[in-house]
């Protein structure tokens, strides 16, 4: 993909992937707010950018009006993007009545309960990741941890060997971080992904075990068995929206933790403040900006949009809206007031979020245990990645 030209107003040509912003996007949403609070840009495709945490809770309600089906990413995919698997990710990519079983389908995976007994095995994982390097005094705190704890957890839900976590992180870097702007790349992973879960699922069909997978397929979807595109669909999603978006809250909370001092050492000395940090870091740093398609002209927010227009659903700048967190900009650990909405909003909230949640306290509790001290070794060799899923890719550290 050619280099896009610089900004030169955001209001009107705002650009997701402008360097500045996937660095540091919060000036950007600050500015927005206060003139215009629902940006557009022509580029990559068109989309419309709230800011304000009211406008997104009204947008994410305007169902039928916006539909949360293909293609609901930026840039748009394109025709030959497609396999005979679709790029469908049930239920995310569905709306209702059809979202609604597919929905109920997936959630008893991941309720509290549900999601405990994965607690034991992730605090093991923590440890041996950490043992890996703790000697050396130094690491890449994304590279050599955030993102090697989510795909080996998805890996043993679903039933597949954790060694496999290199795949996954590969595949999905592929298609969520390079294959944003890489047609090419995009195609590739997503076809890899496909025809991986593809197998595996009629495997599990002549093989069935006691895995996630296995138990999807013994289940019906309306009165009748789960299909396999339906099936290869849910297993997309459970890859591609499991790992990248927990290994960015994970990886941007150890980077707030190395850069910021004073916080490190109060957690490490306060651990009955974990429950809020985490909910705070979350707020500050959510990762993920969904889309939404315009079903017919809207004149919502005070703009006019389209029929085909899309919507960023810019969760992370309405956590940053004056009006609704008092000190928005600042992280504040034991803030009692924190209606956050990183993991989404409405129909489509997080599934998933109770075992991010998981992942992300015990991610957290045994670093600060193993490595209670530490700091960036080079501030400038931290990089960022940015899109529609933004969070740090390298976080070298010392201790």
């Amino acid at each position: 993909m050619t280099k896009s030209p610089p900004v030169t107003d955001w209001a009107t040509d705002y650009d997701i992937f402008d360097p500045e912003y996937v660095r540091d996007p919060v000036p950007v949403w600050n500015e927005l707010r206060g003139q215009c609070p629902v940006a557009h840009t022509e580029r990559h495709g068109g989309s419309w950018l709230p800011t304000r945490y009211e406008d997104l809770q009204a947008f994410v309600r305007m169902v039928p009006e916006m539909s949360s089906k293909e293609p609901t990413v930026v840039p748009p995919p394109a025709v030959s993007d497609t396999d005979e698997y679709g790029i469908e990710s049930p239920p995310i990519t569905s709306d209702p009545p059809e979202q609604i079983p597919i929905r109920r389908l997936i959630l008893p995976y991941f309720t509290a309960k549900a999601v405990a007994p994965y607690r034991e095995g992730t605090v093991e994982l923590c440890h041996s990741l950490i043992d890996e390097f703790i000697d050396q005094g130094s690491a890449d705190a994304a590279v050599q941890y955030a993102q090697q704890l989510p795909p080996r957890i998805i890996a043993r839900m679903i039933g597949v060997d954790p060694e496999r976590a290199g795949d996954f992180v590969e595949w999905v870097r592929g298609v969520l971080e390079i294959g944003l702007t890489n047609p090419e790349s995009r195609m590739k992973y997503r076809r890899i992904i496909r025809e991986f879960f593809a197998e595996m699922v009629a495997d599990r069909r002549k093989n069935p075990g006691d895995d996630m997978i296995s138990q999807l397929l013994e289940k019906e979807l309306n009165g009748e068995p789960v299909t396999d595109r339906t099936a290869v669909g849910m297993c997309n999603l459970l890859l591609v929206a499991g790992i990248d978006t927990t290994w960015s809250s994970i990886g941007a909370a150890l980077w707030h933790l190395a850069s910021h001092p004073a916080d490190r050492r109060r957690l490490a000395s306060e651990p009955d403040l974990f429950p809020s940090a985490i909910e705070e870091l979350l707020r500050f740093y959510a990762p993920v900006t969904m889309a939404r398609i315009c079903q017919k002209d809207l004149d919502v927010a005070g703009v006019s949009m389209k029929e085909g227009d899309r919507v960023l659903l810019n969760f992370p700048g309405a956590n940053h809206d004056p009006e609704v967190f008092e000190n928005a900009d600042k992280v504040i650990l034991d803030r009692e007031k924190n209606r956050h909405i990183a993991f989404g909003v409405g129909i489509h909230r997080c599934a998933g979020s109770n075992l991010a949640r998981m992942e992300m306290d015990v991610a957290l509790r045994v670093w600060m245990e193993r490595i209670p001290e530490f700091e960036l070794s080079d501030p400038d060799a931290v990089t960022w990645a940015g899109g529609q899923v933004r969070g740090p890719r390298n976080i070298p550290v010392t201790f």
